[in-house]
């Protein structure tokens, strides 16, 4: 007799993991659950799919090319994250439970109790509308806790680097002007003027290139700036 944990009205849940067996596997069980199943095979493409959906589960393999899962947890926060991973030590348990992980399943796994531990994961978890997450090359910026972090590395920005940054990230391959960055950003940042501008991008820019040597914005002259589209 087939078990049906809760009422799960489609809800979505983002598998990444780059073993093709295991997400195969994953998927298979999930769809035969009534979940919708979703995946990445990288730390990079999970944040790219953030960048426009927001999952109400994560299944989140730790041995990722690329962008770790460790380093991928900290952009994830406002999801529930079960992390499966062949790491057996308590230690690495602990170490992920702290840094924001919900549940932690080792593998080989059980997966009558992994759709146990799922449903009471989204049974707890709150109400969470459209993703909060903008995502750009290593970049994750959520404009819900206003954190930002590069290659998994908390960056911290003043309010009108912030500001300057989300405007660009929501428009990624535009071109934004400098009077309409002004504009835009002027209700939050009234410190930032015509004059100070090109110090506060300059700022910015040498802040995110330290962490990863990646310069994500450019300027277009005489115009204004946009997100560079060609990246290390």
């Amino acid at each position: 007799m087939e078990t049906k944990f809760m009422n799960v009205q489609a809800k979505t849940i983002l598998i990444v993991d780059d073993d093709i067996y295991i997400g195969d596997m994953l998927e298979e069980v999930l769809t035969k659950e009534g979940y919708t199943p979703a995946r990445a095979y990288s730390g990079t493409e999970a944040l790219l799919y953030l960048s426009s959906r927001r999952p109400d589960l994560i299944l989140l393999d730790l041995m990722l090319p690329g962008l770790s899962g460790e380093d991928l947890l900290p952009a994830l926060e406002g999801i529930p994250v079960i992390v499966i991973s062949a790491k057996a030590e308590t230690s690495d348990k602990v170490d992920l439970l702290m840094a924001g992980a919900s549940d932690y399943m080792t593998k080989p796994f059980d997966t009558a109790e992994l759709l146990a531990r799922i449903a009471v994961q989204l049974r707890n978890a709150p109400f969470s509308g459209r993703t909060s997450i903008l995502a750009f090359g290593g970049i994750a910026l959520d404009t819900m806790t206003h954190s930002i972090t590069v290659s998994g590395t908390p960056v911290h920005l003043t309010r009108t680097e912030y500001a300057i940054l989300k405007l660009l990230m929501q428009n990624p391959s535009q071109v934004i002007t400098k009077s309409l960055l002004l504009d835009r950003i002027s209700r939050d940042t009234p410190d930032c003027v015509e004059s100070s501008l090109k110090v506060h991008i300059s700022n910015l820019r040498k802040k995110l290139k330290n962490v990863d040597n990646n310069d994500y914005i450019e300027s277009v002259w005489g115009i204004g700036f946009k997100m560079r589209s060609e990246l290390n």
